[in-house]
């Protein structure tokens, strides 16, 4: 493989690779657990030094991402659910879905949020540019 080949941007996202170079890690930890290191990210990336936090507070944003990330796995779970057992308030149907929609999202939490700042990383920086703006320094 040459090193001029660019990695798969939806590869690297699900790799949480850094978006500049899509080779080194986001997270200091690879794994979810434990999950009081869940969210520990060096401050710059690891390969290409592009830093991770671009400005204060910058991750306060990724509550809107990891909302939206939150109800579309939610839609899927109730489609997937509709279209295998049908639903109805007759049989109860509907809670049971809601209750499996729950659960699945309480678990999926933790990778949620881990996704949630890749993905809102990657709207502000693209491969091999850096920053699209420049900050002050």
């Amino acid at each position: 493989m040459s090193s001029s080949h660019k990695p798969a941007l939806l590869s690297s996202i699900l790799k949480m690779q850094c978006p500049n170079c899509r080779k080194g890690h986001m997270f200091s930890n690879k794994h979810i657990l434990p999950l009081n290191k869940l969210l520990d990210m060096p401050e710059k990336c690891p390969h290409c030094g592009q830093k991770f936090e671009l400005e204060v507070g910058f991750y306060y944003g990724t509550g809107y991402v990891s909302y939206a990330l939150s109800i579309a796995l939610m839609v899927a779970i109730w489609l997937v659910y509709w279209v295998v057992f049908g639903l109805s308030y007759a049989d109860n149907s509907v809670f049971y879905c809601l209750g499996l929609s729950m659960i699945i999202l309480f678990v999926m939490q933790p990778w949620l949020m881990r996704l949630s700042r890749v993905l809102y990383l990657y709207m502000f920086v693209r491969y091999g540019k850096g920053v699209r703006w420049k900050t002050e320094q």
